[in-house]
């Protein structure tokens, strides 16, 4: 009872905190760029919806080349999410239990992906895999080419992802009151009941906030498929593909590259509503607390 006692002392402390800072009358210094710096984000979105023939929407989405591209990528940013899962919310612990050197170096690793060009990134995963890569020989031997495949696509899209789920899972396990896990673990549970019983739950916005960033991110990725999964349809060209290609006069009309991009816009609009609104109902939850 204590330690549920002083766990909502903290949480009303960290939402009468929230609740400051947003009640801080902003400086008249900020105004003016602040609104030159949200015209910059919001104005070159308003024009490209201005290009778009609305009435052939729904043709455009309908056309098969539109559905071949959509399907790929909603199927390859599901299967990368899946894995980015398994692999993001383990080294997401390691991370939030490791210390000192070792603590910096996992973190400057998991980072990386997002400072990198994602051509860079490309580019490295060929050197990996590639016919003439590091472990691209041992797979050619057996027989098996990843490069230039949909599997090509979805490696490409945990690469440049997982970084996102990583760092908000890492973040929540750092955030939570370590009391209820060492609760459990003096009750007999082990490390393993403890992590999915306890820990697991206890950083599940943050989990769920990890998961939307990652499958929009694999959603939009172009510059590492690109490079090492190839442009072709039905097998690699995702929607951002398919949008360059369009560009370049290669098959699909622009009427579709701005279709497509409305697409982008629209799940990537709902996928920040759910996010941004699961943290909205939180610290209304803690403000009434």
């Amino acid at each position: 009872m204590g330690h549920r006692v002083r766990a909502r002392e903290r949480r009303a402390v960290r939402a009468d905190g929230a609740a400051r800072l947003r009640a801080r009358p902003i400086p008249a210094v900020a105004v003016a760029p602040a609104i030159v710096g949200g015209a910059v984000l919001v104005l070159p979105l308003l024009a490209l919806l201005l290009r778009i023939d609305w009435a052939a929407v729904p043709a455009v989405l309908a056309a098969p080349e539109t559905a071949s591209a959509l399907g790929l990528s909603l199927g390859t940013a599901a299967l990368s999410t899946v894995c980015c899962l398994a692999l993001g919310v383990p080294l997401a612990v390691v991370i939030s239990r490791a210390s000192g050197v070792w603590a910096a170096l996992l973190r400057a690793i998991v980072t990386l992906p997002l400072v990198l060009p994602p051509l860079v990134g490309g580019l490295a995963l060929l050197s990996l895999l590639g016919r003439g890569g590091a472990l691209g020989e041992f797979f050619s031997g057996l027989g098996i080419q990843i490069p230039f495949t949909t599997g090509a696509v979805v490696i490409a899209q945990v690469f440049v992802s997982l970084p996102f789920l990583v760092i908000a899972v890492e973040g929540a396990l750092r955030g939570i009151d370590p009391v209820f896990e060492e609760a459990a673990s003096t009750l007999g549970a082990s490390p393993s009941s403890v992590l999915f019983r306890i820990t697991l739950p206890l950083v599940a916005p943050g989990l769920a906030a990890g998961t939307i960033l990652c499958f929009t991110r694999s959603l939009g990725e172009f510059g590492a498929t690109a490079l090492f999964a190839g442009n072709a349809e039905g097998t690699t060209r995702t929607v951002p593909l398919a949008i360059y290609t369009a560009f370049n006069g290669a098959g699909v009309t622009q009427d579709m590259a701005l279709t497509l991009s409305l697409v982008l816009i629209a799940v990537s609009i709902v996928a920040l509503v759910l996010l941004h609104g699961r943290s909205a109902i939180r610290v209304a939850a803690r403000s009434g607390a």
